[in-house]
């Protein structure tokens, strides 16, 4: 997914009275300056009841930006939570202290429940357990869930290491459920490994695809 270069030459400028306006002498410099962003692909996991799955390698300083796709995500057991968790020791421990926010909105097949709200359950204030990314999935032969994960800047050793998740998911009271949820991993460790696991039993099937973002 690449993104287009803004062009100067086709950029229409309307002068504004008594103001000076100036430009570069060349007049594809503008163009030049700009270099196009893409997703890069680094690996892909596909689950078949597994108890976790963690990329241990790929997170480092080539990106700024990482982004993990959740595909057809479905649980072992009905009503369980995906989660996710860091480390900063190459995977050898997944407890990065965490502080985190939870919103969430889900509206039942019968036309109720509709509703909007923030989840103080599904949020951490300074802790180290797994972030709740999807929540209650239902593991019919149907049942799903799907969403992103976006980690900033995780090589830095001098900021904390910002988080973005949205999801959505067939709930096991027969709902969709949509999870907006943002946090920072309060170290100044580089974040070099993440995991992805149930709040119990497998992950049945499903697959995360890691990339990383110029």
């Amino acid at each position: 997914m690449a993104l287009n270069k803004l062009k100067y030459n086709s950029l229409n400028v309307t002068p504004v009275a008594n103001k000076a306006i100036s430009f570069d002498s060349d007049p594809d410099a503008l163009e030049a300056t700009l270099e196009g962003g893409a997703m890069t692909f680094i690996s892909k996991s596909t689950a078949s009841s597994s108890s976790t799955i963690s990329f241990t390698s790929g997170i480092d300083s080539t990106y700024k930006e990482y982004m993990f796709i959740f595909k057809d995500i479905h649980p072992e057991e009905t009503d369980r939570n995906f989660t996710v968790n860091f480390s900063a020791d190459s995977g050898s421990n997944y407890n990065v202290t965490k502080t985190t926010t939870f919103f969430r909105a889900y509206h039942g097949e019968s036309g109720s429940p509709a509703t909007l709200e923030y989840a103080s359950g599904s949020d951490i204030a300074q802790g180290t357990g797994a972030q709740v990314l999807m929540n209650g999935i239902k593991n019919d032969d149907d049942g799903t869930g799907v969403g992103f994960l976006h980690l900033f800047n995780p090589s830095s050793t001098t900021f904390v290491k910002h988080f973005i998740s949205r999801t959505n998911m067939m709930q096991d009271n027969v709902q969709n459920f949509e999870a907006g949820i943002a946090g920072y991993c309060n170290t100044t460790s580089a974040v070099d490994a993440v995991q992805f696991k149930m709040s119990s039993g497998n992950i049945d099937a499903g697959t995360i695809t890691l990339y990383g973002i110029n």
